[in-house]
């Protein structure tokens, strides 16, 4: 079992706290840090977690945590992953790796460097909709992928989420913000990109806050906030993605892809079920399919990455989340951000094989 000691106690934490306490046996949360220390304080009482940390370095100096999960602001990953490292920690960060590719590719070289791995979010590939959609494309179900439409579209954070200003600041936007999700289940289900082209647009300068505790505020907008993009893969699949903070809704599956067979309806990316929208238009009856989940962790099961990563340490294998992941899926979207940017289209320069598919016979919670 692996230690591990939490830097930030923000609303993506709840469902990590409560995975550690009832899902996860590998791994043990033994200490948590906020700037706010209240939340800090409250996660410690309600989780019984030993210790609670003034500041992020008094928790990476502590000898007993092998693992830091970094679950602050986007733009606050960089800093807080590389303390983490030079203090000799693994880490297992919330999505991106960084805000810029820079960023990242500091952090890769720094863990390269220290013998350590850096891990990250999304882990929802993982899931049973994810990993059901990778063994039908697998097995040939769908044919040649010749290839699909992903569609990430809303009107932004501000109705309901209690802070939500880094969405539109260095780090945000929903390509940083949503494009993981979608990019890392691509990737998962296809292989590594080679090349993109992107173009964007920030549609409204000024957003105003309607949700509580931020009612009424005005949140000055510092980065583009629809993004529509193509992707082609090594395998000559092309798949256009469109992330907007700008749209309403739109009856769009979030993943459609086009194969020789048929085409896959495959779930949000952003869940680890596939209950909804699993479906396969077979090609040759005409009739549409629903596929049945062959794969554990359909519930909300966020940390699963994070015991993956820690199972793999002991296990002297590499994660299925590890930095070979987030830093090409932070590159392709860094490279149709400077597509945007430049007109021209953006070569990948890092390499992205897929790991192993999950394990459907192992128990619940054991990696």
């Amino acid at each position: 079992m692996l230690n591990v000691g939490m830097v930030g106690v923000g609303c993506i934490s709840g469902i990590y706290l409560e995975n550690f306490a009832k899902t996860f046996k590998n791994v043990k949360l033994v200490a948590v840090c906020d700037l706010i220390r209240e939340r800090a304080e409250n996660a410690q009482k309600k989780y019984d977690i030993p210790k609670l940390y003034d500041t992020m370095h008094e928790l990476f100096a502590d000898p007993e945590i092998d693992i830091v999960l970094n679950l602050t602001r986007p733009y606050q990953h960089f800093e807080v992953s590389k303390a983490a490292l030079l203090a000799g920690k693994h880490v297992y960060s919330e999505k991106p790796l960084g805000a810029d590719f820079e960023e990242g590719t500091a952090l890769v070289k720094l863990a390269k460097e220290r013998g350590l791995w850096i891990g990250g979010a999304p882990d929802t590939f993982m899931g049973a909709g994810i990993q059901t959609c990778r063994k039908f494309i697998d097995e040939g179900r769908l044919g040649d992928v010749i290839g699909g439409r992903c569609v990430m579209a809303n009107r932004g954070m501000e109705s309901w989420h209690p802070d939500p200003d880094f969405y539109y600041q260095r780090g945000g936007g929903p390509l940083l913000d949503m494009g993981p999700y979608y990019i890392t289940a691509l990737v998962n289900l296809l292989g590594g990109v080679k090349s993109v082209y992107g173009t964007s647009r920030t549609t409204f300068k000024e957003r105003l806050i309607t949700a509580k505790p931020h009612e009424n505020e005005i949140i000055h907008v510092t980065v583009p906030t629809h993004y529509e993009s193509l992707l082609t893969f090594e395998s000559g699949v092309t798949i256009s993605l469109l992330t907007s903070f700008d749209l309403y809704s739109l009856k769009q599956p979030p993943i459609f892809l086009y194969g020789t067979k048929g085409n896959l309806y495959v779930p949000d990316p952003n869940l680890f079920d596939g209950h909804k929208g699993l479906t396969f238009l077979n090609g040759e009856t005409k009739e549409e399919e629903t596929l049945e989940l062959a794969f554990d962790y359909s519930e909300n099961s966020r940390c699963l990455g994070l015991a993956d990563l820690a199972a793999a340490i002991e296990q002297g294998r590499p994660p299925r989340t590890s930095y070979l992941q987030t830093y090409h899926v932070l590159e392709i979207m860094t490279g149709i951000m400077k597509s945007a940017e430049t007109g021209m289209p953006y070569t990948i320069t890092t390499r992205f094989e897929r790991e192993a598919p999950m394990d459907p016979s192992l128990p619940h919670g054991v990696l």
